[in-house]
């Protein structure tokens, strides 16, 4: 059985960081592009950063550049997203995917985890 869990949100004040895992299971990570996306409510998810498993530059939002940082670690199973200088639009539940490409595609997503920036 795949799945993939988030941790490491909650609460920040505007300014400070927080930082975003994503543990998977049942899968060989390394086979697979992973990416985190948010979804503030009232709103559509949106694309975050994603990784690829090959290994090319990493790609963000223009509203997070600079300030977000994704990193994965294959040996561990695991997607990472570092969250600078946050600001209170950033507050969302914060969503990783793993996904596979090909013959059968697959996407895997984790449950969630809430930030919320708030002073």
């Amino acid at each position: 059985q795949v799945q993939l869990v988030e941790s490491g949100g909650g609460l920040a004040q505007p300014g400070e960081s927080l930082s975003l895992s994503c543990a998977a299971s049942g899968i060989i990570f390394g086979f697979y592009d992973t990416a985190w996306s948010r979804q503030a409510p009232g709103q559509q998810r949106e694309l975050v950063a994603r990784i690829t498993r090959d290994g090319s530059p990493p790609t963000y939002a223009d509203s997070v550049k600079g300030r977000f940082t994704i990193s994965r670690d294959n040996a561990k199973n695991t997607v990472y997203l570092q969250m600078n200088t946050l600001k209170p639009e950033d507050t969302a539940v914060y969503y990783c995917n793993a996904e596979r490409r090909g013959i059968v595609p697959v996407n895997y997503w984790g449950p969630g985890t809430q930030v919320t920036v708030s002073s």
